[in-house]
C-alpha cells in the first residue's frame, strides 16, 4: 500500500468512571515485572503495521501522557498531539467519538486512517497490517471483527460475504455475533464524518458509519477468528484481566 497511513487514537476522554489520579490510558498493565500503559498495546499495533505517524487526540488535562510518549522516537514512530476544544459541553463530560476522529482533520486530510481505541488490547498485534492488505480499491472502510458474547456493551456489526449492511450499536438483544473492534478508512470516510459534523448530522458514530453505508460508502468486514479483543474501559473489566492473568 502506498498510500500514507496515518494512526489516530482518541485520548481525550475524562476517564472519571475509573477515578483513576492519572490519565486512564497510562493504567499500568505489567506482565512479567514490567510497565507497559493501556495505550501503549495500541500504539504497537500500529507500528507493527509500518505506521510511522500517530495522532493522539487529548483534551487539556493530559500532561502525564504528553510526559510518558513524547515525541514518539523510543517507541520507532513520531507522535501529534491534537487538543480537543470542549466547546459547547459539559466540563465534565467526555467529547463525542465523532468529534474525537474529527478533531485531527488537518493532519488526517487525504490519508488513509488507522483508528485504534486507546484502552483495549488487541491480537494479533499486527491486525492493522492484515487489514491493510485487505482493502479492496473499491473500499471505504474495513472493520476489524472479532466475536463477542457481550453485545450489549459493543457495536455490533451485521454483514454478508464481507460487505457491512449495518451497524448496531449495543444492542439489547441481537443474533449478530461480531462487534468491530478497530477500523482502517480511505479520504473518502475521513471527508463523510468531516462533511456530516459541519453540516450538524446524526454525530453518533455507529449513526454516520450507517448513513455512510445507506449512501454508497463500502464498508468491507475481516473477522479475526483467532483474535483477541479486550476492552479496559471500565474497572470490572480491568478486575476481570487482573483475575485471568493471576489464574
Amino acid at each position: 500500500m502506498r498510500d500514507e497511513v496515518v494512526g489516530l487514537i482518541p485520548a481525550a476522554g475524562k476517564g472519571l468512571r475509573l477515578g483513576l489520579p492519572y490519565p486512564k490510558e497510562l493504567y499500568p498493565i505489567i506482565r512479567n515485572n514490567r510497565y507497559k500503559p493501556v495505550v501503549q498495546h495500541t500504539l504497537e499495533n500500529m507500528t507493527a503495521a509500518g505506521i510511522s505517524h500517530i495522532v493522539f487526540v487529548i483534551n487539556e488535562t493530559k500532561h502525564q501522557l504528553l510526559g510518558y510518549f513524547g515525541d514518539g522516537r523510543r517507541f520507532n514512530c513520531h507522535i501529534s498531539y491534537v487538543v480537543q476544544e470542549q466547546e459547547g459541553q459539559d466540563e465534565d463530560a467526555s467529547p463525542g467519538l465523532s468529534q474525537a476522529l474529527d478533531a485531527g482533520y488537518h493532519l488526517t486530510q487525504g490519508k488513509i486512517v488507522a483508528f485504534g481505541m486507546a484502552d483495549t488490547i488487541i491480537q494479533p498485534i499486527d491486525a492493522f497490517g492484515h487489514m491493510m492488505r485487505a482493502l479492496r480499491p473499491g473500499d471505504d472502510v474495513v472493520l476489524a471483527l472479532f466475536e463477542t458474547d457481550e453485545p450489549e456493551k459493543f457495536g455490533m456489526v451485521d454483514w454478508t460475504d464481507g460487505l457491512v449492511r449495518r451497524i448496531i450499536d449495543k444492542p439489547e438483544i441481537t443474533d449478530l455475533r461480531y462487534m468491530w473492534g478497530c477500523i482502517l478508512w480511505r479520504p473518502s470516510f475521513t471527508d463523510y464524518l468531516h462533511t456530516c459534523l459541519q453540516r450538524g448530522h446524526p454525530t453518533d458514530f455507529a449513526a454516520v458509519m450507517n448513513e455512510a453505508i445507506e449512501e454508497g460508502l463500502v464498508f468491507r468486514g475481516l473477522s479475526f477468528e483467532q483474535g483477541v479483543y479486550i476492552d479496559l474501559g471500565t474497572y470490572e473489566a480491568i478486575a476481570r484481566l487482573e483475575r485471568e492473568y493471576r489464574a
